[in-house]
């Protein structure tokens, strides 16, 4: 069994995390995830009757207006192209993550014991892409059933990394990286979006 690591590797470890937040530049969408809501903001008036009637059924309007409208093809899509867009953001941020989490692995900092776990959880995160990429091709046929059930799985995916984080906190105080937290909210939340906007379509059916 690997020994725990030093309080002082852990606190390096975190660091080198952070740092490689900052440099992998968060997602537009998991910069907007957790920002404040702007009520009836201009860019939110200007928007298309559409999108803000799509956005209106979602759990996350504000967020779900700041991740269509980040897509310039947004202005012009119907309710079915909206919700590839958001499924296409949701998949971003998987990736996204899944490369932050593989670095953080890679990283001279990171104790021995905590790479496994690290590597193990950019394997979920990248199953999430794979997840949502599928969804999108279920959206492409029409399929929202299926396309329901890629998005729920990839917004299970997060919560597996989280709990694995838990384990390994008993063994050597290793907290979950807020960073990550972050990520995995942000996911959510699209997700959530996702999963509204799908519902919307399978009433219009």
């Amino acid at each position: 069994m690997a020994s725990a690591a030093s309080p002082s590797l852990v606190l390096l470890f975190l660091v080198q995390l952070n740092i490689l937040f900052h440099l992998s530049g968060p997602s537009i969408a998991l910069a907007l995830a957790l920002a404040p809501p702007q009520q009836n903001s201009s860019k939110e008036r200007h928007q298309p009757p559409l999108m803000q009637s799509t956005c209106n059924s979602t759990s996350f309007y504000d967020l779900c207006i700041a991740a269509l409208a980040a897509d310039p093809s947004s202005s012009t899509a119907d309710v079915p192209g909206l919700c590839a867009i958001a499924v296409s953001a949701a998949a971003a941020n998987a990736s996204g993550t899944a490369s932050f989490l593989a670095n953080a692995s890679g990283a001279a900092a990171t104790p021995e014991a905590d790479r496994a776990l690290l590597r193990t959880c950019a394997g979920k995160y990248a199953a999430a892409r794979d997840a949502l990429l599928a969804a999108r091709v279920s959206l492409a046929e029409q399929d929202y059933d299926y396309a329901f059930v890629h998005v729920s799985a990839a917004a299970e995916y997060p919560a597996v990394c989280r709990t694995l984080f838990r384990r390994q906190q008993r063994a050597n105080k290793m907290m979950y990286p807020i960073e990550v937290a972050k990520r995995e909210e942000a996911l959510k939340r699209l997700c959530a979006i996702t999963l509204d906007i799908i519902s919307l379509l399978q009433t219009q059916e």
